[in-house]
């Protein structure tokens, strides 16, 4: 077990609680490069609005029409078509995120992914493997991979060497599929019984457990080359409803969430964690409205990288979820959570939609090109990591 990974936990044990910072002078925050400004000064606005972009592949396909995920799903899409090509043109794209009705077995998956590295903007792959009831390939039966049942399994153990096995494992098969980054695992404490979301896909119900968890699982996926991420801040563990379908509320104060989801997510920031994932929660006793925290300066500026003093990317849940659209229009969304502090927005309900409002929001100034471009900085630094 590494060294750093062990230290994270002894904090943890000893204190039982987190700090005002949870930065510290290990965390391996690469500051921007010569190499990252040389590139950044290369890029068009379009070029580095792209790179802010992580969508599913039917997204370059503006004549696909769906109102449900079942209906995604029985569409099967599973290769890049020419049509997605013409839209890639103008419209490139930092990152592609595969579900499991995008994968059919290993020969298709050794297809697509070249498909996808051909792309504009040179995305880089993405997928939800977490293990257990969210794995996209471990639950497809044409693939021979291990399966887990839960992380709560895990976390049951006591024994952060299962968690680093899991992520070491997943990652390792994911390494030899040509993925990037695992969004995974999820850091939330599932404190309330009722849960209908997180349930089992979280370590534990309590932050000292689940939180050397959370760094052994990363440690794993990094061994095998892959980057994880840590999800969904500022903690989904706490509510009862599905912010895939709509509006979710946590009543926490930021004291009570400071002395528990915090933990877990201050342990993955001193780790070092390169991505970190919002929830579409409102957290209404925090930010005073109910705004989701994937649009709220509040949570994303203020908390996580003011006062918990996290330095790499945001990255939102997938704009496409009820929470996001009930309530804003793919271009308001986009907007609104890169004004509040968000790198890279997920897969927007309508992609062409929030690509050209961002382009808007920026020549009418209300977004300036510094603020993309403190984004794509973060992006490029985690790219240039990678070697790719």
């Amino acid at each position: 077990m590494k060294q750093k990974t062990l230290w994270v936990l002894t904090v943890i044990m000893t204190y039982g609680f987190v700090m005002t910072s949870c930065s510290n002078s290990d965390s391996p925050v690469v500051p921007p490069t010569d190499e990252v400004e040389t590139l950044l000064q290369k890029m068009t606005l379009r070029e580095k609005i792209g790179q802010m972009f992580y969508i599913r592949i039917e997204s370059l396909d503006p004549s696909i029409e769906w109102t449900t995920y079942d209906d995604l799903a029985a569409l099967k899409n599973q290769e890049i078509t020419m049509k997605m090509r013409n839209t890639n043109e103008e419209y490139p794209v930092g990152g592609i995120i595969l579900y499991a009705w995008n994968i059919e077995n290993e020969a298709q998956l050794g297809t697509i992914i070249p498909q996808i590295r051909s792309l504009k903007g040179h995305p880089l792959l993405c997928i939800d493997e977490e293990g257990g009831r969210v794995s996209r390939i471990a639950n497809n039966p044409n693939f021979n991979v291990k399966k887990y049942a839960s992380m709560a399994s895990i976390g049951e153990t006591g024994d952060p060497k299962n968690a680093y096995e899991c992520g070491n494992t997943i990652g390792t098969y994911l390494k030899k599929y040509d993925f990037d980054i695992d969004f995974a695992p999820v850091a939330d404490v599932n404190t309330n019984p009722d849960n209908i979301i997180i349930g089992p896909r979280a370590f534990s119900d309590k932050p000292e457990v689940a939180a050397p968890m959370v760094t052994n699982y990363l440690q794993g996926l990094k061994d095998a080359g892959i980057t994880g991420c840590i999800k969904h801040f500022p903690g989904h563990g706490d509510t009862t409803a599905d912010t895939h379908t709509g509006y979710v509320q946590s009543l926490k104060t930021w004291e009570e969430m400071k002395n528990c989801e915090m933990i877990t997510f201050c342990a993955g920031i001193q780790w070092g964690c390169q991505l970190i994932m919002t929830a579409h929660i409102a957290v209404p006793n925090v930010t005073g409205s109910t705004i989701p925290s994937t649009m709220s300066s509040i949570v994303l500026q203020d908390k996580l990288r003011g006062e918990l003093g996290y330095k790499n990317i945001i990255i939102t849940d997938g704009m496409e979820m009820g929470a996001i659209t009930q309530h804003y229009t793919s271009g308001e969304a986009a907007v609104g959570s890169i004004k509040a502090g968000v790198d890279i927005v997920l897969g927007p309900r309508d992609f062409t939609e929030a690509f050209d409002a961002v382009m808007d929001a920026v020549k009418n100034g209300s977004i300036s090109e510094e603020r993309i471009n403190q984004s794509v900085r973060r992006i490029l630094t985690l790219r240039l990591a990678m070697n790719r």
